[in-house]
Parts: C-alpha cells; sequence; structure tokens
C-alpha cells in the first residue's frame, strides 16, 4: 500500500492508483461519519452553554468556530488509527491537513473578529490567513511543501552569533502568529469576562486589568516568538536601553499619555459613564483608552482628550460621588403677584417631573428684584443626564408657563419710558 510519502507530485499515477483503491472510499465514508459526530457535538455543547457567550469556540453557525474543526480533527486521528494496521491510507494523508488547516483558519478568523470587531484591515488579515494555510495544504499534500523548506534552509546568513536561514525566519513568522492568535484569545476572552457585569469604578478597575494583561501577553509572546526564530534575548538590554533614552527625549509626550490613561484606570478618579467637563467641553465619559479618552457631550459631539491633559489640567467631575446634578432656571412674574401662590406654583411644577428628584427636594427662592417684575429662582436635581439635560428644563419651563397663565400670573415684558424734549 502506498503510504503518506508516495503522495508526491513527482510520481502523479502512484499518486491516483492510491487515491483509487477502494479503501479509500471506505475513508470518505468514516470522514463523513466524522464530520457529523463533530456537528453533533458542537450543537449539544451550544445546547448546554446557550446562556454563555463561547462565539470563537462555538461561532454563530455551528461550523465557523474553533471546536467544529477541532473535534472533526480528532475523530479524524481517531478514525485512522481504528481503520488502518501498520500503515495509514493515502486518504488520510488529505484528510488530515485539511482538518488541521481548516482549524487553524477558523482559530485565527474569529479570534482576529473578536479581538478587533469590525476593523477594516480584519478581512485582509482573514483571507491572508486563509490563503496561507490552504496552499501549506496544496503543497504538503503534493509533496513540495518539504523540497520547498530543504532548500530555503540552505539559504543562510549570520547575524552575531546565531546563523538564520529564511525557513528559520517563516517558521519563526508562523511561531509569532501563532502566539499572537492565542495572546489575542485570552486576553478577548478575560475582558469579555471582567466587563461582563462591571461598571461604575469596577468597569474602569477592571479595564486596567484586562489591558495590563493583554501588554504582558503581548510581551511574552513577543520574546517567545524572539527565541524560537533563535535570537539571543540578552541583546535586547542594549535594544532596550535605546527604547527607553528614545522615549524619555523624543516620545515624552506619548509615553506621558500613555501612562496617565493607566493612572486614570487605577485610581477611578475618572470612570466610564462619568459626566465631566474638560477645557469648557462637558459631556459624558464613553471610553477610556491607553493614550486617550473619548467624551461625548449631549449634543452628539465626541472629544478625544489625551490623558496627560485630563492629569495635569483641572478637570470638572459632575458624577464623582454621585450621579446627582443640579439645574436652575429663573422666572420673573410682575410685583403685583402673590409671592407664595408663586413659589407654590414653581414647587409643583418641579414635583410633577419624574426625573426630579425629591431628596434633595426642589427649592424656589426669590432671588432679586428686577427693574420688570420680581425674579424666582427654581433650582432642582435629576440623576440620570444621560437622559438630556435641555429636555428637563424645557419640560419644566412648559409646566411653569402653563401653570402662570392657568392662575392669571403676567409674567412681564421689558418697559421703557421714552421722554421727548419740547422745544420752547
Amino acid at each position: 500500500m502506498a503510504g503518506l510519502k508516495s503522495l508526491s507530485i513527482a510520481d502523479p499515477l502512484a499518486w491516483l492508483s492510491a487515491l483509487a483503491r477502494a479503501e479509500s472510499l471506505q475513508v470518505l465514508i468514516a470522514f463523513a461519519m466524522c464530520v457529523f459526530l463533530a456537528w453533533l457535538m458542537v450543537w449539544g455543547i451550544r445546547k448546554a452553554f446557550a446562556d454563555q457567550a463561547l462565539s470563537i469556540l462555538l461561532g454563530k453557525r455551528l461550523i465557523d468556530g474553533v471546536l467544529f474543526p477541532t473535534f472533526l480533527l480528532a475523530l479524524t486521528f481517531a478514525a485512522r488509527t481504528l481503520l488502518t494496521d501498520a500503515q495509514p491510507s493515502p486518504m488520510f494523508g488529505i484528510l488530515l491537513p485539511v482538518c488541521i488547516s481548516l482549524a487553524l483558519i477558523r482559530l485565527g478568523v474569529k479570534v482576529l473578529q473578536v479581538a478587533f470587531h469590525e476593523a477594516p484591515f480584519v478581512r485582509v488579515l482573514e483571507r491572508t490567513i486563509s490563503w496561507i494555510a490552504w496552499l501549506a495544504v496544496v503543497l504538503w499534500v503534493t509533496g513540495v511543501l518539504p523540497l520547498i523548506l530543504d532548500e530555503l534552509d540552505q539559504i543562510r546568513w549570520k547575524v552575531g552569533g546565531s546563523m538564520l536561514s529564511v525557513r528559520t525566519l517563516l517558521e519563526g513568522a508562523l511561531t509569532a502568529g501563532l502566539v499572537l492568535i492565542v495572546t489575542l484569545w485570552i486576553s478577548a476572552a478575560l475582558e469579555s469576562s471582567l466587563l461582563k457585569s462591571a461598571k461604575g469604578s469596577d468597569l474602569s478597575l477592571r479595564k486596567v486589568i484586562s489591558n495590563t494583561v493583554r501588554a504582558l501577553l503581548m510581551f511574552v509572546g513577543l520574546l517567545l516568538a524572539l527565541s524560537s526564530v533563535g535570537i539571543d534575548l540578552t541583546a535586547l538590554s542594549v535594544l532596550g536601553g535605546a527604547v527607553g533614552v528614545g522615549i524619555g527625549f523624543g516620545l515624552q509626550k506619548l509615553a506621558a499619555n500613555y501612562v496617565s490613561g493607566f493612572v486614570i484606570l487605577a485610581e477611578r478618579s475618572m470612570r466610564i459613564g462619568d459626566n465631566v467637563k474638560v477645557d469648557q467641553f462637558e459631556g459624558c465619559i464613553t471610553d477610556i483608552k491607553a493614550r486617550y479618552t473619548v467624551i461625548r457631550s449631549p449634543a452628539g459631539r465626541e472629544s478625544i482628550v489625551p490623558n496627560e491633559m485630563l492629569i495635569t489640567q483641572r478637570v470638572e467631575n459632575l458624577s464623582l460621588t454621585d450621579a446627582k446634578v443640579s439645574q436652575s432656571t429663573v422666572v420673573t412674574v410682575a410685583y403685583d403677584a402673590s409671592v407664595d401662590q408663586v413659589m407654590a406654583l414653581l414647587h409643583a411644577a418641579c414635583r410633577a417631573q419624574a426625573r426630579v428628584l425629591t431628596e434633595p427636594p426642589p427649592s424656589v427662592a426669590l432671588s432679586a428684584f428686577g427693574a420688570d417684575g420680581l425674579e424666582f429662582t427654581v433650582s432642582y436635581w435629576f440623576e440620570d443626564p444621560a437622559n438630556g439635560v435641555l429636555n428637563l428644563k424645557s419640560d419644566i419651563n412648559r409646566a411653569i408657563l402653563q401653570s402662570l397663565r392657568e392662575n392669571g400670573i403676567e409674567i412681564p415684558f421689558p418697559q421703557r419710558v421714552v421722554h421727548m424734549p419740547t422745544k420752547s
């Protein structure tokens, strides 16, 4: 029986005759059963964990996750062990590389989708991973890949005390890519677990933990990738010193923003969801990145503020200790109006709004004797500025205007007396 090594493009007749044997049909039937069993296992896991987010493992259509090709690969290995004695069927020499390639493709694609969401470069990376994986499968099945690797291994050059080759660099790049994918997978799963039910101060603290763990995992992955290529890691001490000097002189602003970002997240002086005012811009913090913070105003405008500005400049946090916000409006009535009646009507107009807090209660004060009438200042508190600020003030003003009109209380308009000189 022809073995795995006989599947070579150099001997196409032997290759085709090996695949045309009767046992190849048996292998294909067994593989079809493996596909069905893998699908059934993934379907059962999805039913058992219906309330948990396992998008990377299960995917959206059962077969586009990581578990399906992984189970298929394991079942195919088991089928090869059961159906063959001393030497595996040549058909398995095609099916197993296909399963391995499918597992790697789905792992890379799903992790990139979760880690980078809808970033435009994700689609390009997905296609690149797919093309490279399937090309490697074709070259391996036809027997060309070992020959190419041997030739690439002959192209060598010396870098310091290490001898590098093109094959070593390619293997190092693949190792780095695999480590990067695993790192992103772990960090994405950790971030999803930490931020799933967190809010307020807990959200900021868990986000800094997630960012720190991701940075550490990326650093460890980089070291592993460099070590797999054969680069002496002790040489990085010189590079690290040079990078430190460069950061100290040329990239100090950038470094200050990154350090400030971690300080903000760690000390929790500003958290996601807080209403702040920075450099005459007021809004709600929607996201805190390592380098900048995103603040969204009630009008929908978003400001990207460098984290260093939030550390070195004065920042008004309207919801540091609590989310309560105070608001006021001024009403002018005629001098002949009853002060007690006006104050009662203004109180009632505020209490009629569901968003106005009863504790502390609204307050009404006769604040000034204006040129045109009595000026009353109405103050009240609410704790949901995300639902709008001006709309609440507008509702209260409308209620005040309607109440004053119904009770016959005049809202005066400016009146001026013009004296015309007369000629004698």
